[in-house]
């Protein structure tokens, strides 16, 4: 069965990535047909667009993209183009699993670190409704709705389910926005009833980001409202060495993007020196995605033997290899 993808390479690092990911994917057997559509900050300037018509139709076509990091104009009035693809597709749920890799020198390397964070991804306060009442005061509306508290909270749940994952924990500030947060935290409760075999639990987001510091190992399934799953992603993934090996998935009821959620790194691009964990690992969540689960399993298992072998990492996590010597070492590791 043939699988189509629309591969988004993006600028900076993006394309080095990107093939090194391809490569891993192919290794596997999998056959996937790429539909390559470029987006970068050279091609934003020049049309005038976030997302060119072409990148929607391709991702329209396919129902799911394979994305490297795209630099957004600075100070143009351009929206960033990460948000623009979650509300235009309504990508509603960002997910973010945080795994210790073998090898890899953390403050927390001799604790096993294990947690899937659940972003919701369409409001909040990244609804960008924003006005200046009168000179230097503004206001910043952050949106909560029922419809989409309940949906992020269903998806997370059926996760844990699907997954034989123990519990969940639904983090707040409804302390203070009583109403606001306090919507999102009556609908994750609402939902909780109907999972009975899934423990429920709730923290406040300051508690919850001081306990990830000093037990992360304790989190399973993290749910959140946008801002605060935003703020907590990268705070757990630099639990564990940080962005460039940490993937992720914007999940929608009809489109699917993949991404790595690292920036585009113009000072390094072109030298072989970038880290493709990160875009690998979210071909990896791709892959379970289309159902081929075999070759899924086989990827992640061979990106985990290169760290655990250690001979081949890049320089951020303590290597000396490039981003070709790396991706040659998984696909060896794929193939056997």
């Amino acid at each position: 069965m043939s699988h189509y993808c629309t591969l988004i390479p993006g600028d900076g690092i993006g394309p080095e990535v990107a093939q090194a990911a391809v490569r891993a994917v192919e290794a596997t057997g999998v056959d996937i047909v790429w539909r390559r559509a470029e987006l970068n900050e050279a091609i934003i300037l020049e049309s005038g667009k976030t997302l060119p018509q072409y990148l929607l139709d391709s991702l329209n076509e396919t129902k799911i993209g394979l994305k490297g990091p795209v630099t957004t104009p600075v100070a143009g009035g351009f929206q960033s183009v990460n948000v623009a693809l979650r509300k235009t597709l309504d990508l509603f749920a960002n997910v973010r699993p945080v795994k210790t890799l073998p090898g890899v020198k953390t403050r927390f390397q001799d604790v096993k670190i294990d947690m899937v964070i659940f972003r919701e991804n369409t409001e909040d306060l990244y609804s960008g409704l924003e006005h200046e009442i009168v000179k230097d005061v503004v206001t910043s509306l952050k949106v909560i709705t029922r419809t989409a508290s309940e949906r992020i909270a269903r998806y997370a749940f059926n996760y844990a389910k699907k997954n034989s994952r123990k519990t969940v924990v639904a983090i707040h500030k409804a302390n203070i926005m009583k109403l606001a947060d306090g919507l999102f935290l009556r609908c994750c409760r609402e939902t909780s009833k109907n999972f009975p075999d899934i423990n429920y639990k709730e923290l406040i987001v300051d508690n919850a980001s001081m306990q990830l510091v000093m037990r992360p190992e304790t989190f399973d399934i993290l749910l959140l409202p946008n801002l605060y799953g935003d703020i907590v992603s990268d705070l757990a993934a630099g639990l564990v060495g940080g962005l460039g090996i940490v993937p992720g998935a914007n999940m929608g009821e009809t489109h699917a993007v993949f991404e790595a959620v690292h920036g585009s790194a113009p000072d390094i691009a072109g030298q072989g020196k970038a880290n493709p964990t990160a875009l690998m690992l979210s071909a990896v969540m791709m892959l379970t995605h289309m159902g081929e689960n075999e070759a899924s399993h086989k990827m992640q298992s061979a990106v985990e033997a290169v760290y655990r072998e250690g001979k081949y990492l890049t320089s951020d996590v303590g290597g000396t290899s490039s981003t070709g010597e790396f991706a040659d070492a998984v696909v060896r590791a794929i193939k056997g």
